[in-house]
């Protein structure tokens, strides 16, 4: 196997692991919204808000592959694609089980909302602390593509 193909495995599994996260993450809050709008449906951009939250991460590991792309090119080395690889596995499983639980503490604020409880702002703020992580992962991926230039 060439470098270049072990490089892109890792992009590959942060981009999926990272999508994949926050594909469960929106919709654990998108099927809390719909059951919280059968009891308060005037809080949908509420629901909206924390709904989409966790569609984030998967922007992190797109964003990851954009740090990383100018090292993608045929002369890459082993150690060069290994540092890919890691950070793509970093990032990609961080993200993958950030966004499933940022869902998840989204959904349950949702449900408190169409429950008539005054909870937004502080789900808001609960569901940051897992999206903390994705971005230190983010962070992470940035410094691995910074000391491979």
């Amino acid at each position: 196997m060439e470098p270049i193909i072990f490089a892109y495995i890792g992009i590959g599994i942060m981009i999926i692991l990272s999508g994949v996260g926050s594909a469960f993450g929106v919709t654990y809050g998108g099927n809390a919204s719909i059951g919280a709008m059968k009891k308060d449906p005037s809080a949908f951009g509420n629901y909206m808000v924390l709904s989409a939250l966790p569609g984030t991460q998967g922007l992190y590991g797109f964003a990851g592959y954009f740090m990383l792309a100018s090292f993608l090119t045929p002369e890459t080395t082993w150690a060069t694609a290994a540092a890919i690889f890691g950070a793509g596995i970093a990032m990609g499983f961080v993200g993958l089980f950030s966004a499933l639980r940022q869902g998840q503490v989204c959904a349950n604020g949702i449900a408190a909302i169409g429950s008539g409880h005054k909870v937004f702002g502080n789900t808001l703020i609960l569901a940051v602390f897992p999206e903390l992580y994705a971005i230190v992962s983010l962070a992470a991926v940035f410094l691995i593509g910074q000391s491979l230039g």
